[in-house]
């Protein structure tokens, strides 16, 4: 399959593109992954009244003792610092986290789960869990669902080393 992309940089040799079969995979799981997100997170809206960002930031903070640095907290989430900064506001207003200074230098934001953030991922996990199950891990059958994780664990091992605090498997 020939597109015209316009010029390649001086001195690079063009991709080989993607036949038929990879243009129609590829564009599936870009359809897919972007659908998945979007029904994980209405579930999560309807149901508790949070997105899917925000039930990750009740995760990560559960998954860490309950509290993390902000700083290390939007790495993980692969956020933007400011970004999280609202997403965790929002957070605090409705009493899922508060923001605290950090204990070990006194420079840095510590977010922490209160009781009621924990409360609300005990809620909301199982039915995050159902969606995941319904809408991804159900469809598809053992082996195929084990070749899906060979294929994304090879291509989170070939991009993870530039981003390492990404790492959540």
């Amino acid at each position: 399959m020939t597109t015209d992309v316009g010029d390649a940089p001086a001195g690079s040799a063009e991709p080989p593109w993607l036949d038929a079969e990879q243009q129609r995979a590829w564009r599936a799981f870009l359809l897919a992954n972007t659908l998945l997100g979007d029904r994980l997170d209405d579930d999560l809206r309807r149901h508790f009244g949070m997105g899917l960002v925000e039930y990750e930031v009740l995760v990560r903070l559960s998954e860490s003792d309950g509290q993390m640095r902000m700083a290390k907290l939007a790495d993980s989430l692969a956020h933007s610092r400011s970004r999280l900064t609202h997403t965790v506001a929002r957070m605090e207003r409705d009493g899922l986290v508060e923001r605290c200074e950090s204990t070990v230098d006194r420079r840095g934001v510590v977010a922490r789960l209160t009781d009621q953030g924990w409360q609300r991922l005990r809620e909301a996990a199982p039915v995050h869990v159902a969606g995941v199950r319904e809408y991804l891990v159900d469809l598809a059958s053992p082996e195929d669902f084990a070749a899906l994780r060979r294929v994304m664990d090879a291509v989170a091992d070939r991009l993870i080393g530039d981003h390492p605090d990404r790492e959540l498997r």
